[in-house]
């Protein structure tokens, strides 16, 4: 197995072929931009509806929600937040039986499969997560920073939100190994995922108990902190909170996921032959 700066060369190969890989899906690519874009636009028409009603519900003015509606959009896809994540190769991967070449390699199986999401992730966000949210400001009213620092924030924060979105993936992805099609259980994640990370509806916004409960789980790290620091509602020791909640969070999710990859590589059932 490679070691030291070997190893960190390595795998930010593996990242930067991740991210060569998804741009050469040039129409896959635009074709999504639209999509996500249209999302946005019926997406911001609900909230505009929605905040004229309820001023200041959950604790935003309507730029705000406006906003939250954009930034959901512009990471939409690098978050996975439907799908399209390296987890579904590995799946496929187990379920096939070619993890077991994988397993040979000389390197570290999770490392692997983390570098190379974090390259789809980057090119994800910055091809398909600039554009709508441009178009956001252009055509809406948002309430965007003019600090480069609370940029830099947001940006760190999304970091770590690919850092427990990834955790949270991989787990379901090695399910593969004890289920004949994992299929299932990362449409269930997915869902759980679009509803407790504020892709469909600001968690600030749900009520009493469900509100706290969903602000405690590892998917609110994904979209509400980040945005929530775009927002400048987290500043100075309040954002360092929140960057050591996504970080405890990353942290427990990829020791699981290396807890349940020991135990899976031990037993190694190969379901395609």
């Amino acid at each position: 197995m490679a070691h030291g700066p070997g190893r960190a060369a390595l795998y930010a190969a593996v990242a930067a072929k991740g991210f060569r890989r998804y741009a050469t899906y040039r129409a896959a690519t635009l074709a999504g931009i639209f999509t996500n874009t249209v999302f946005g636009v019926i997406l911001a028409q609900t909230y505009l509806a929605l905040w004229a009603e309820r001023p200041g519900l959950g604790g935003y003015d309507q730029a705000q929600a406006l906003t939250f509606v954009w930034i959901g959009q512009s990471l939409h896809m690098a978050v996975a937040a439907m799908g399209g994540g390296s987890e579904e190769e590995l799946m496929e991967r187990i379920r096939s039986g070619d993890i077991a070449v994988d397993l040979y390699r000389p390197v570290d199986l999770q490392l692997w499969w983390l570098a190379q999401d974090a390259g789809r992730a980057c090119f994800q966000l910055f091809a398909r997560g600039a554009l709508p949210l441009a178009f956001g400001a252009l055509v809406f009213d948002l309430a965007l920073p003019a600090s480069p620092g609370t940029w830099i924030a947001f940006l760190t924060a999304v970091a770590l939100g690919l850092l427990v979105s990834f955790g949270i993936r991989y787990l379901v992805a090695l399910s593969a190994f004890w289920l004949l099609d994992g299929a299932g259980v990362g449409q269930l994640a997915w869902l759980v995922g679009m509803f407790f990370s504020g892709m469909l509806l600001p968690l600030n916004v749900f009520p009493g108990l469900l509100g706290e409960v969903a602000r405690v789980l590892p998917w609110s790290s994904i979209l509400q902190l980040p945005a929530d620091v775009l927002l400048g509602v987290h500043t100075g020791t309040g954002l360092l909170g929140v960057y050591a909640f996504q970080l405890a969070w990353a942290v427990a999710l990829l020791a699981a996921g290396r807890a349940l990859q020991s135990l899976a590589t031990r037993r190694v059932v190969v379901q395609g032959g």
